[in-house]
């Protein structure tokens, strides 16, 4: 092992550090149906293992599946699962044995229909919010780690990780609790409170970084490098192939939960991108192996960015292929992500299917949180607000059917962001314990005074 101050080593490529790991195959991975990773950029192809880029062209790699397997899943056998994730696993890249997992078993969250939102913001057809606040750790995160942790145990790895704006470090700290495996997880160092007491409540290693989320970011990607970090599972760095699958099964649910039909709309909070291009990915998947239908005219797909950190939204409105990072700023920390590593593909997602990219700023956000929350019953943290928002200013602009049936995705709970809505979420009444007091205040009519003083 090196000494504690050692850097990042350079000596020896991502390909020997592999060569020396386990990969899924022979652990215990034979009865999933993912062959290989796959560079997304030339499509070469590598063993399922740690690696998340390829060696040839420095492209970022994605699961490949065998066919075969695939298409031997049916409607039934999925139902006949677990009411969580797991019901899909014999479409994920991970061991289908349940022993073999770490997990918290999130999933099958509520699809919750939403008249009074849809009338607010002017759709005419049926409105669906799928509430992934729902899940164990009240967010989306808990997907993407159920996928990444249980391949990592499969490769061997004895400590979790992550870079996160939050929602993921609250994930792999609970998941890492709960398999009694050591944590450390990397965030901003001005990430909201309730994010950092929602991660630290579960004993692991939080590490608070004077930078920003793609800081965080490059930090942890230089340190799987280390020697120090060599038994350690980043879940967005070294093992992002698997992670990032775990987003597939959100849009898996919600064609099961419609009755095997994809929705014409949907409007995706997005951060790196890669959850959008996942549900994407999904309701292809689905329609490719017979499991769902197509709406006449195919899906399109809306992407919904914070207009302090809206990288990916502008490149499609300025009509390029070139996305330019910024420096975040704005309320929505967990959308925070200034050099999105997925929007080529989102952007690719978005333009194949017709959709667009509604970018809104602090105001709309706070806007959309206390619309979403009065309308539906469900509080949203901050990207639920700029999702609720985008969705209502696509509506305006035109860029979406008011006449189609559409579902927009809420990823996180609010009691995470209370910052963002505390100033205005205040009583709406203060009175003293008496009966004169509260009739001064407008709650009790003349009819109701006279019976109480009679």
């Amino acid at each position: 092992m090196a000494g504690a101050n050692s850097g990042p080593r350079h000596d020896r490529g991502e390909d020997e550090r592999n060569a020396s790991r386990m990969t899924v195959d022979t652990v215990n991975q034979a009865t999933g149906p993912a062959r290989a990773l796959v560079c997304r950029g030339c499509g070469a192809e590598y063993p399922l293992a740690a690696q998340h880029a390829c060696w040839q062209c420095f492209g970022p790699l994605e699961i490949a599946y065998d066919p075969v397997a695939l298409a031997a899943v049916t409607r039934e056998r999925i139902a006949a699962g677990p009411a969580n994730l797991w019901r899909y696993a014999a479409l994920l890249p991970v061991a289908a044995d349940p022993a073999a997992r770490v997990s918290l078993d999130p999933g099958w969250t509520p699809l919750v229909p939403a008249a009074a939102l849809a009338a607010a913001v002017g759709l005419r057809a049926p409105l669906w919010v799928k509430d992934d606040s729902a899940n164990p750790t009240h967010s989306f995160k808990d997907r993407v780690v159920s996928v990444a942790l249980t391949a990592a145990r499969a490769l061997g790895f004895t400590r979790y990780a992550c870079a996160s704006t939050g929602n993921l470090a609250n994930s792999v700290a609970a998941h890492a609790a709960r398999a009694g495996v050591r944590s450390t997880v990397f965030i901003p160092a001005d990430l909201e409170p309730g994010k950092v007491v929602t991660t630290a409540v579960y004993g692991g290693d939080l590490v608070a970084v004077d930078g920003s989320y793609d800081e965080v970011n490059r930090l942890c990607s230089e340190l799987v490098e280390t020697d120090e970090f060599a038994d350690t599972a980043f879940v967005n760095v070294n093992v992002r192939p698997f992670y990032a699958e775990g987003s597939l099964t959100l849009g898996f649910e919600v064609a099961e939960q419609l009755g095997w039909r994809i929705p014409p709309q949907v409007v995706v909070p997005m951060a790196s991108g890669e959850l959008l291009t996942k549900i994407d990915k999904a309701f292809s998947a689905l329609v490719e192996l017979g499991l769902a239908e197509p709406p006449a005219g195919g899906w399109r797909v809306f992407g919904a960015q914070s207009a302090g950190c809206a990288p990916i939204a502008a490149a499609l409105q300025e009509g390029t292929d070139e996305i330019t990072p910024v420096r975040p700023t704005g309320i929505a920390k967990s959308l925070n992500i200034g050099d999105p590593a997925a929007g080529p593909y989102a952007l690719a997602a978005v333009r194949r299917t017709g959709g667009w990219m509604a970018a809104v700023d602090d105001d709309e956000i706070r806007d959309g949180m206390r619309l979403l929350a009065r309308t539906t019953g469900i509080f949203a943290e901050t990207a639920g607000g700029v999702t609720v928002s985008a969705l209502r200013q696509l509506v305006a602009g035109g860029r979406l059917d008011p006449a189609a049936e559409t579902v927009v995705f809420n990823t996180g709970d609010g009691l995470k962001t209370l910052d963002a809505v505390a100033p205005t979420a205040v009583p709406t009444h203060v009175v003293k314990p008496s009966l004169r007091s509260v009739q001064a205040a407008g709650l009790l009519g003349e009819a109701e005074r006279v019976i109480r003083e009679s």
